[in-house]
């Protein structure tokens, strides 16, 4: 790693990373239809679209995102969303069906000694158990042309100097993943992939996660991060790309992102339950809405109308507060009302059908 505020080659901040671009990318899985078998299905299903009509199982559907440089930019998706087969096809682990995955305009399997240019964490389970950490992150050195000074530097960098000489098969899974980080690290890419990073991390490898990715992007590199983990997204993410059933469903920052929720509004409580009935029909009147409708209980949520007139409205019609609070919307929120349709895996609810 390099300095705070100063990047490879002193170059200044922002000029390291380079952009990682995502178009029309598909990938199906499976034996494909005959043509005359395509046919009647394009026919029947005209509206599902291209990546519907070759039969098999749609993991990547018609992808198109980009990111850039000098932002910590958070992967989001249910269960089976597809994020990890994306991954795998950015990194050429992975054949497309159809469309590109380039990282400053080529292809990661042009890219001369590729763990110069992108770093990557998709498997922590993925390495050798007999190996040390020492010896696996020479090996990968040694076959990528970089010096092994680099080897101690990384491994001081995510706190396992001190086992560097102990076989991974002894490592728990938080350690695998200070590991598979720190062979991200190891060329100091521009470009950062990392699938579930701070999956068997503790509180405090949680936070010192959190920091390395936001250090990483404040250099200037390209960081993008999966995660089902909202709570890390919220702390770490300028930008989210949200995709379910293998298709985009948003690519704009977390702030936007989380606009777009209706867990936001105002709440309103009075302890006359005539005078919320009163005040929730006066509400729904100038055009906001009413949650649950006509204030049942005494208390209710308003949306489409802010604080301020909420509370001018409450005083003209003579009904006593007892709270007029201001709800913000979450990005849990936004995410589970844009992804509800894309959940592959739940339990389906009573009197659903089979």
């Amino acid at each position: 790693m390099w300095p705070a505020g100063r990047c490879r080659r002193g170059r200044p901040p922002g000029t390291v990373g380079r952009v990682i671009d995502v178009r029309e990318l598909t990938k199906r899985y499976g034996r494909p239809r005959p043509p005359h078998r395509r046919l009647f299905l394009s026919a029947r299903r005209a509206s599902d679209g291209p990546a519907s009509d070759g039969g098999g199982r749609v993991a990547v559907d018609r992808l198109s995102f980009t990111v850039r440089p000098g932002r910590v930019t958070g992967f989001l998706g249910p269960n089976g969303a597809g994020k990890s087969t994306t991954l795998r096809l950015i990194l050429g682990l992975n054949e497309p069906t159809s469309g590109s995955a380039t990282v400053d305009g080529l292809r990661f399997r042009d890219l001369p000694r590729g763990l110069r240019h992108v770093g990557a964490l998709l498997d922590a389970h993925d390495v050798h158990g007999g190996r040390t950490a020492e010896g696996h992150l020479a090996a990968l050195a040694r076959t990528n042309g970089l010096p092994r000074r680099r080897v101690g530097e990384v491994l001081d960098e995510v706190g396992l100097a001190e086992a560097a000489r102990r076989r991974i098969g002894g490592y728990s899974l938080g350690m695998r993943q200070r590991l598979g980080i720190a062979a991200a690290l190891l060329g100091d890419p521009p470009v950062l992939l990392f699938d579930e990073p701070v999956n068997g991390l503790d509180p405090e490898g949680v936070l010192w996660a959190r920091g390395l990715f936001r250090r990483l992007a404040a250099e200037g590199r390209t960081v993008f991060v999966s995660s089902h983990l909202m709570s890390e997204m919220e702390h770490t993410a300028d930008d989210l790309v949200v995709i379910g059933r293998g298709a985009l469903i948003a690519a704009e920052s977390l702030a936007e992102f989380a606009a777009r929720g209706s867990g936001g509004g105002v709440t309103v409580r009075t302890a006359d339950p005539a005078a919320a009935a009163g005040l929730a029909a006066a509400l729904a009147r100038e055009g906001a809405t009413v949650r649950p409708p006509g204030g049942a209980g005494g208390a209710f949520t308003v949306t489409g109308m802010d604080a301020d007139r909420v509370g001018a409205l409450a005083f003209r019609s003579g009904a006593a507060l007892a709270e007029l609070a201001v709800r913000t919307s979450s990005l849990e929120d936004a995410f589970m009302e844009l992804t509800a349709d894309s959940v592959e895996f739940r339990k389906k609810k009573e009197g659903e059908a089979r």
